[in-house]
Formats: structure tokens, C-alpha cells, sequence
């Protein structure tokens, strides 16, 4: 029997993937802006290294689509790049999630639509969020291999958990590697089979996509041939699971107080 992955809600207007980052984490969201004062301290400390891949993707994506970009159009997008990480509530690029892959030292796996539709189901345009974002710029020693998971609707990121089991899945599922850690594995296709592109590589890499994935990531390949990462998660500290407890039960005695005032009206009625 296999297991899913659940997206969970958090804030729109902008804060969407830095809580999705913070909740697939540490359950938290960004309230306080500290993850997005990272993002932005990251880009600017590192501004030479993250320039470089970006511009050569940017370079790609252009030369693919029939145009080219000079030097002065991509330093006016570059700086709009830097101040939409510094603002609040303002939507972010592909560029900001290959950043908070360095900035958490973790790969980040988004699975994503292609074409963002309006509420005919019309096509509005083309989306290339969907793929793996490796954090390259630090050596691998440094980096965990777990991934984080997240999901991009229309204009929306939302962080992917999976609910942990006692059996060992193919794919997305739970399985105990030890008493105090659980893993999942992740796929790295989409769903026709065609391998995750790998945002931000440099023009070196290109060609050595599945050595680059099998340094970052723990791979595993199931007996029905789909690539998959491998997610570890330890478990919960005591406290954390003392809190989780808490919140449920005051949704349940939330429920149960509706309960009781729907059979009261009932009874009244009657």
C-alpha cells in the first residue's frame, strides 16, 4: 500500500515559499522574515557566484525562446532579482529557490504544473519552476542529501510532507531505516517518466546532470525503473510532539463543541 504527499497551507501574497521552505523544516512559517533576510543576505554575500549560473540560465531560457539578452538588461534584472528577496510579501523567482538551497544546504525538489491556466482553463503562460535545485556552490561534505519537498501551483508553493508508516514503499512512502529517523523517497520524474531538469548548472555541468544528483542526493532507482531521492526525517523531539498534541486537541474539542451546538439545534427543532 503506498503513502502520499501532503501539501500543507501557509500565507499568499508573496510569503508562500519561504513558509513552504520553514514548514517542510521545522513546521514553522516565516512570520518574522528571518529566512527572507537570509535569502536576501545570501544573494548579496554571494552575489558573484549566484550572478554567474543565473545569467547563464537566463541565456538558455533566451536563446530557446528565439532572443537574446545584453549585458545591461541582465544587470537591471539582476537588481530586481536582489530587491524582491529584501522586500516583504513580494513574489520570488526560480533564482531565490536555487538560493535557499544554499542557504538550508539541502537539495529542493519542486513539483510543479507547466502551464498556469486562468479560471477558464485558458493558458496564460509557461512555468519552469518544476525540477531539482542543488546547492552546487558548496562543496558536497558540507550539504545534507536529504531533500526538501515542495509543490508550485498557479503563483503558489506549498511544502510536501508524507505521513509516516511502518512499511516500505516504491515510491513517496515512509519506511523505518532506524528507531529514531524514517525516509521517503522522492521522484525525480515527472509524470510521463521524463527526468527533473537541474535548475542553475553551469555550462561545465551540463551533460552530467545524474553525477551531480547521485553526489547531492541519495538515489535509489525502484524495481519499476523510476529515479527517486531518498528524504530522511528524524523524529520529532518530545517537545515538539508534546506541542502537536496540544494544537490537535483544541481542533477536537473544537469539533466536539460543534457537534454538541449542531445536536442542541437539532433537538430545538425538533
Amino acid at each position: 500500500m503506498g503513502c502520499y504527499l501532503y501539501p500543507l497551507w501557509n500565507r499568499t501574497a508573496g510569503d508562500c515559499l519561504l513558509d513552504s521552505v520553514l514548514q517542510a523544516t521545522w513546521g514553522v512559517m516565516d512570520r518574522d522574515g528571518t529566512l527572507r533576510r537570509a535569502l536576501a543576505d545570501s544573494l548579496v554575500d554571494g552575489a558573484s557566484l549566484f550572478y554567474k549560473r543565473w545569467k547563464e540560465e537566463e541565456q538558455r531560457q533566451a536563446h530557446l525562446q528565439g532572443y537574446s539578452l545584453g549585458e545591461d538588461q541582465l544587470r537591471q534584472d539582476w537588481a530586481a532579482v536582489l530587491a524582491l528577496a529584501d522586500q516583504k510579501r513580494k513574489s520570488l523567482e526560480q533564482i531565490h529557490v536555487f538560493a535557499l538551497a544554499h542557504v538550508l544546504r539541502r537539495p529542493v525538489v519542486v513539483y510543479g504544473v507547466k502551464v498556469v491556466k486562468n479560471f477558464r482553463g485558458e493558458n496564460l503562460g509557461f512555468v519552469n519552476f518544476e525540477g531539482v535545485y542543488l546547492p552546487l556552490i558548496w562543496e558536497k561534505k558540507f550539504c545534507s542529501k536529504s531533500p526538501v519537498a515542495l509543490a508550485y501551483t498557479r503563483g503558489h508553493f506549498s511544502a510536501l510532507v508524507s505521513l509516516p508508516s511502518s512499511q516500505t514503499n516504491e515510491v513517496g512512502a515512509w519506511s523505518n531505516r532506524s528507531c529514531d529517523s524514517h525516509v521517503s523517497y522522492l521522484p525525480l520524474v515527472d509524470s510521463e517518466g521524463r527526468q527533473f531538469p537541474l535548475h542553475f548548472i553551469s555550462e561545465e555541468e551540463i551533460g552530467c546532470e545524474e553525477r551531480l544528483l547521485k553526489q547531492y542526493c541519495e538515489c535509489h532507482v525502484t524495481k519499476t525503473g523510476i529515479l527517486t531521492a531518498v528524504q530522511e526525517a528524524g523524529c520529532p523531539h518530545s517537545l515538539v510532539s508534546q506541542l502537536v498534541d496540544e494544537w490537535l486537541d483544541r481542533y477536537r474539542r473544537m469539533d466536539k463543541r460543534r457537534e454538541a451546538a449542531a445536536c442542541s439545534n437539532y433537538d430545538s427543532d425538533s
